[in-house]
């Protein structure tokens, strides 16, 4: 599952790429149309995903024996507080870094230091490759060695590479800004890899779904929602200068570190 995001990437920056190599009488009398033929695609394998996976045995064996609570969110709320809290502090550097490595840098690298955007997306693109192959690789490890080390190691490492990231970005270099990107979506991955196990681990078999979606989704308008515009704002009030977004990243790593310290190891759970 955690795969689908740098595959959404790869897709979605590749017709990106392809639309806008067409002149513009051939988009308007049919390219336009390829992206959404496209998603009729992606409709298909959602549909698979939804009907055709499997449940574990012990949520199988639950819901044979409870119907569950009328209203989940509601029993979260009440059992979980705790966990939510820190679900959403543990997803707070890994959307606001990838935001940053994936979204500000196309904007900041073409419009403050007059990079072309196809070779940015082209960082992105080859950064999205190495996650496909990096997530599940950190997933793995955390099934090994726990959902904490992993995670808190890629929030660390994101944390100490704020500053250098903007600084391979200044310098212009192809090859330079491309491992920048790498580099960083590598970090994110550490922390994206475990975390859809680590957070239905942290909520148990009655409610997992709706715990970990709550944590989820109300930290994501806060960190990666909010990210490119803040980022946006402290650029125009640095005069470009990116060392306050890479203060505004420190602070998200330093809130998932403290989050994903708290929490407890869930490796080996059954769910």
């Amino acid at each position: 599952m955690q795969a689908g995001v740098p595959v959404g990437l790869l897709l979605a920056n590749a017709v990106f790429m392809i639309v806008s190599s067409m002149n513009e009488a051939a988009f308007l009398s049919w390219g336009w149309r390829v992206p959404f033929l496209l998603g009729v695609l992606l409709l298909g394998v959602g549909m698979f995903i939804r009907l055709k996976i499997i449940e574990s045995p012990v949520f199988t064996q639950a819901k044979a024996q409870d119907a569950g609570p009328k209203v989940p969110i509601f029993a979260v709320l009440r059992d979980h507080p705790r966990n939510v809290l820190l679900a959403m502090g543990a997803r707070f550097a890994e959307n606001a870094f990838f935001y940053i490595f994936t979204v500000l840098v196309l904007s900041y690298g073409s419009q403050q230091l007059g990079m072309p955007q196809a070779m940015l997306l082209n960082a992105v693109l080859i950064g999205s490759a190495v996650q496909l192959v990096a997530i599940p690789c950190f997933g793995a490890l955390s099934d090994r060695i726990g959902r904490r080390p992993v995670y808190l190691g890629g929030a660390l490492f994101l944390l100490l590479f704020a500053f250098p990231f903007f600084w391979m970005i200044e310098t212009r270099q192809v090859g330079l800004v491309i491992l920048a990107v790498v580099i960083g979506l590598i970090g994110h991955a550490a922390m994206y890899g475990p975390q859809a196990a680590f957070f239905s681990e942290l909520f148990g078999t009655r409610v997992r779904y709706s715990g970990a979606s709550l944590g989820y989704q109300l930290a994501s308008p806060l960190a990666g929602g909010m990210a490119p515009l803040i980022a946006t704002a402290l650029l125009d009030r640095t005069g470009g200068k990116p060392w306050l977004v890479a203060v505004y990243l420190i602070v998200m790593a330093v809130i998932t570190l403290v989050a994903v310290w708290l929490a407890e190891e869930t490796n080996k759970k059954a769910l």
